[in-house]
């Protein structure tokens, strides 16, 4: 089973993914955890074993608080080994921030509103990895 965390402040994210990825977890393909910040998101990884566990990192860009880009340059920083993919989400789908995600360190970069079919194909890719 992948675990896979999701960070968006819009609390209806959660509801999208259980709904969109129903099937693959029930069969438990992946698991989804939640965080609603990036402080949020990096409290969570800060604990053993949630680091270890987590595969790959969705997170929205534009936040309150820290910025998903600011998230992902301190997961890089601080957790280089083994580095979890991380793939950006951007309402805002503009050239300076696919270039900053990308020099981060970012794995992918995904608009919203987000193609769940697309999603779920490079989910599913990573899966056999």
């Amino acid at each position: 089973m992948r675990k896979i965390l999701v960070v968006d402040d819009e609390a209806d994210v959660r509801l999208l993914f259980e709904q969109r990825f129903r099937r693959e977890i029930r069969e438990g393909i992946f698991s989804f955890t939640f965080a609603f910040s990036g402080e949020e998101a990096l409290s969570y990884l800060e604990q053993e074993p949630h680091y270890s566990e987590v595969v790959l990192i969705l997170s929205d860009i534009n936040m309150p608080g820290m910025s998903g880009l600011e998230l992902l340059r301190l997961i890089k920083k601080d957790h280089p080994i083994p580095p979890p993919l991380v793939m950006m989400i951007t309402a805002y789908a503009d050239a300076e921030s696919y270039n900053k995600a990308m020099e981060l360190g970012a794995n992918d970069f995904l608009s919203k509103p987000l193609d769940f079919a697309t999603l779920k194909q490079k989910l599913l890719v990573l899966n056999t990895i």
